[in-house]
């Protein structure tokens, strides 16, 4: 079967945006299509994670443990290394940091003893170990059941089982910011100096959480099922995906009548809706890559989405040096900005130029690495 364009191309627009807007000039200056929504609310930056948790299930019909064959153990082992490896990535991310500009910091006992358990990389690698397995266990109708099962049991356990505060008072129900049960289970689990919002009351939790991880694994399903329409070579893929998208997106409207839609909890109706989204612009880059054959303004979001894990690991390592490294009265990011940026733009205008000027510098590696033939996939 011929390699999809549509896919490479969901993957390496979704990496793109991601990069753009995690690095801005200045968080105080920012479009507001470009920042996640406060709690709850959906934004387009909203879109950009579950898009490729979607993406990464699309391709895995296609990975290579599958092709390779071989027995159930052996393909478990490479799926096991595969989440280990993207595990640790991001633990690293989480390690490298370093703050020259507070005397009392110290590495060791705020960076390491204290280190952020989860995050992108981390959930990225729980949810592709679930989703594989169950792909290489379930048929079609199976992993429908399950995505469905996994939403369902999420909100039934949010909305039914009670949970107790440190003062004793039973809460239950709550999808609040610091008060839910996936931040209670946080809270107890992980602790609130292994989670980012680690000063939320009454527990601190993580947007990445553990709970929080069970319908990131259906929304990931979902592009599972996708994979093997298109694997398929089904008749009008196309239409069959832009339909069940528009399907789930009157569902997730539904849902969120009742439960609101939050990414932070990955709340059933932020899954539905992402979902759907995500269904339907893999069905329109399908029709007009694959089906039509219009790929040469496509072509940065291919190499962009060959390498996309290093894509993103080479942002996110810029991004610190950037602040770490000290420049005048600032750090060397701050400085940049300052001075070539805003005082010919705009504040807003500005920040977004930077953001735009660091993704193109960073595109510029894994632009080589694709002429090259280097890829990199965990």
């Amino acid at each position: 079967m011929k390699r999809l364009i549509c896919l490479d191309v969901l993957r390496g627009l979704t990496i793109v945006l991601m990069v753009l807007v995690n690095n801005p000039g200045s968080w105080q200056t920012v479009y507001w299509p470009l920042l996640h929504a406060q709690w709850h609310g959906l934004t387009p930056t909203d879109l950009v994670f579950p898009f490729f948790i979607f993406a990464m299930g699309v391709a895995i019909p296609f990975s290579s443990y599958r092709q390779q064959g071989g027995s159930a153990g052996a393909m478990l082992v490479r799926i096991l290394k595969r989440s280990v490896l993207l595990f640790l990535c991001g633990l690293f991310l989480a390690l490298f940091y370093y703050n020259p500009y507070n005397p009392d910091f110290d590495w060791v006992r705020d960076r390491l003893e204290n280190i952020r358990v989860m995050g992108v990389l981390q959930r990225l690698a729980l949810v592709y170990f679930f989703t594989a397995i169950l792909a290489m266990c379930l048929r079609i109708r199976g992993l429908l059941f399950v995505a469905v099962l996994l939403v369902a049991a999420y909100w039934a356990a949010m909305t039914f089982i009670p949970y107790a505060d440190a003062a004793g008072t039973l809460h239950q129900g709550q999808w609040a910011y610091g008060n839910s049960l996936a931040a209670w289970i946080d809270a107890g689990v992980l602790g609130k100096h292994h989670v980012y919002y680690s000063t939320a009351m009454p527990f601190p939790f993580d947007p990445e959480g553990l709970l929080s991880t069970m319908p990131a694994v259906s929304t990931c399903l979902c592009g599972v099922m996708c994979g093997l329409c298109l694997q398929r070579e089904a008749e009008m893929p196309a239409l069959k995906m832009a339909g069940a998208g528009i399907i789930l997106i009157l569902a997730g409207g539904v849902m969120a009548l009742w439960v609101p839609v939050n990414k932070a909890l990955w709340s059933p109706g932020f899954t539905a809706l992402t979902a759907g989204c995500a269904m339907g612009c893999l069905a329109l880059l399908h029709w007009i890559t694959d089906l039509r054959g219009y790929q040469r303004w496509a072509q940065p979001f291919i190499i962009a989405g060959a390498n996309s894990i290093v894509f993103f690991m080479l942002s996110g390592i810029a991004a610190r040096l950037l602040f770490m490294i000290p420049a005048g009265s600032g750090s060397l990011k701050a400085a940049i900005y300052q001075s070539v940026f805003l005082p010919y733009f705009s504040p807003f205008n500005a920040s977004f130029l930077f953001a735009v000027s660091f993704l193109c510098v960073m595109f510029l590696p894994v632009w080589w690495m694709y002429r090259k033939h280097w890829f990199i996939r965990l």
